[in-house]
């Protein structure tokens, strides 16, 4: 197959200028160059001041991760000479020069490829748990098949996008990467985790933001009535409830997000499309069934 081209995109609202020029500087410094790079001002007012290349929308609303960057998916479809797009959080730097190349390497090794993870770190090389995409998560630096990848940092092949139909718009934050992954995984691509590419990234907690237990909730109850066979959404409901229980201090959280388990249940979720068996099996075979 022809070299695959990869384009760059960027969610930002506006409130880290300095990081956003910084992250687009070590874009520029890459040994091999993004075909296209477009920066999205996600509600965010006036974007500053872009550099050469650089493609700006601006959305007059906040329209979330997921349809932030589904602008940005149809922005690079139209230019029409992107093959991989790659999102990176505006906060985000690339720290190596050699990351759009690797990742046109895997692209062009593996065409089932769909989607690539980075692996995020902050600038001591420290990477979260939550920011390894499998249950054993105690070595950052073992890669392979997964069945999720991480939003701050990704490859996304576009004839898989235009196959699974892009992000999930409704979630507006969080599970938005888990609803495409298992999109994936039962369109027959491979979601890989790939620790070389690196993205580094200060260290966070989702629950910074003020709508993360409700939506958290409301979103799993989304993907299990999305996409999971009938006998298994109540299993993993139910263990996710557990865990929560178990782990959330917060009685504020707990509160916010019970309102938000209700919130999925009753209202529309979008069309249906349950998994496969075979792509259940998969993904216990790599070591994550779709019940935890």
């Amino acid at each position: 197959m022809t070299r695959p081209r990869v384009g760059v995109a960027v969610l930002t609202m506006g409130n880290r200028p300095a990081e956003l020029l910084a992250l687009l500087e070590s874009v520029a410094r890459q040994d091999e160059n993004a075909v296209r790079i477009v920066v999205v001002g996600n509600g965010a007012g006036s974007l500053p001041v872009l550099p050469d290349g650089v493609d700006g929308v601006e959305l007059p609303h906040n329209r979330g991760v997921s349809g932030g960057r589904n602008v940005a998916w149809e922005h690079l479809r139209e230019c029409g000479d992107v093959d991989v797009l790659v999102d990176l959080d505006d906060d985000g730097l690339l720290v190596d020069t050699d990351v759009i190349r690797q990742i046109a390497d895997l692209y062009e090794r593996d065409p089932g490829l769909g989607i690539v993870s980075f692996r995020i770190a902050d600038k001591h090389g420290q990477t979260q748990r939550r920011h390894v995409p499998r249950l054993r998560a105690k070595d950052p630096m073992r890669g392979g098949e997964v069945t999720t990848f991480l939003g701050g940092g990704h490859g996304l092949s576009m004839r898989m996008l235009e196959e699974t139909g892009g992000w999930p718009e409704d979630f507006f934050f969080t599970h938005e990467e888990t609803d495409l992954a298992w999109r994936a995984l039962d369109g027959g691509w491979t979601v890989y985790y790939e620790p070389t590419l690196l993205l580094q990234h200060p260290k966070t907690s989702p629950a910074r933001h003020a709508v993360y237990y409700r939506m958290t909730a409301r979103n799993r109850v989304w993907l299990a009535r999305r996409h999971l066979p009938v006998p298994l959404v109540p299993l993993y409901l139910g263990v996710w409830a557990v865990l929560t229980l178990a782990r959330t201090r917060s009685a504020t959280g707990l509160r916010a997000w019970a309102g938000g388990f209700a919130e999925g249940a009753r209202r529309p979720c979008g069309v249906r499309r349950p998994m496969r068996w075979s792509t259940v099996w998969r993904m216990t075979r790599l070591g994550r069934p779709p019940v935890i």
